[in-house]
């Protein structure tokens, strides 16, 4: 297994250390805290991140009656994970997690839980080797009937739109009509001080994470039928009642394959 570099900041383990979780070391929370002094807005995005996650897939299970799922770049394990919400809701619910991050890797286990009527599996494979998931996730779903495939703050990862775009069309292609893509990224135009922590954030050394304009992100979905409101600051998307609208610099949505 390839070796946990713990010199150098990662995404994932900050990420982790703003939803406050433990799978992380000093570098990680060094950087997480340099990030959070220019810009503290960043643990709400992170949280409202999760949050879009969780209501996507409740929205899945509940009205659409989709009941496999495929994670693509998981991240650390953290509260209400991808197979905890959907076989919450039904139990029968399959789900494969994909990622390509030695840390994420030791941590599996704890995705690997699973309801005695459902399954879930660990596929430690890379973004960019779209192929290749969807064959080792055809061990767990049966790809013929609908499938929600997950990319939840992943693309941003990708350097090049047109790369991260290309990959979007090849899961897709591999998925049946009925399929649905849910996606949240961070965003550029909402917030220009989470645009400049970000952009500094991106010359440490760590590795980078882009910000895309909003019809980018929008661009992702072409050739979906988006479910309303359609692509939207995360907090917009079915918020629960109560709960804070204020836009973020993080979108996301919901869509149908034909």
């Amino acid at each position: 297994m390839t070796e946990i570099d713990t010199s150098v900041p990662h995404s994932a383990r900050i990420w982790n250390y703003w939803l406050g979780g433990k799978d992380n070391y000093p570098v990680d929370e060094a950087a997480g805290d340099a990030y959070t002094a220019v810009f503290p807005g960043i643990v709400t995005i992170a949280r409202s991140s999760r949050a879009f996650l969780g209501r996507s897939i409740t929205h899945l299970v509940q009205e659409a009656g989709i009941r496999q799922f495929l994670d693509v770049g998981t991240g650390l394990p953290t509260v209400d994970n991808t197979h905890e919400v959907a076989q919450r809701l039904a139990p029968e619910s399959k789900i494969v997690y994909v990622d390509n991050d030695p840390l994420v890797l030791a941590h599996a286990r704890a995705l690997l839980t699973s309801s005695a009527e459902g399954a879930t599996s660990y596929e430690d494979l890379s973004l960019y080797e779209p192929d290749r998931i969807l064959e080792a996730a055809a061990r767990t779903l049966d790809l013929s009937r609908p499938t929600a495939l997950i990319l939840s703050g992943i693309l941003g990862h990708v350097d090049g739109y047109d790369r991260a775009r290309d990959l979007v069309r090849a899961f897709l292609d591999g998925l049946p009509s009925g399929s649905y893509l849910s996606l949240n990224e961070g965003s550029r135009g909402t917030d220009p001080v989470y645009e400049q922590a970000q952009d500094a954030y991106n010359e440490t050394g760590a590795v980078p994470y882009f910000l895309r304009p909003i019809d980018q992100i929008e661009g992702y979905f072409e050739g979906l039928d988006l479910v309303d409101p359609g692509v939207v600051s995360v907090p917009l998307w079915h918020p629960v009642p109560g709960a804070d609208t204020t836009p973020i610099g993080q979108h996301g949505g919901l869509g149908r394959k034909p």
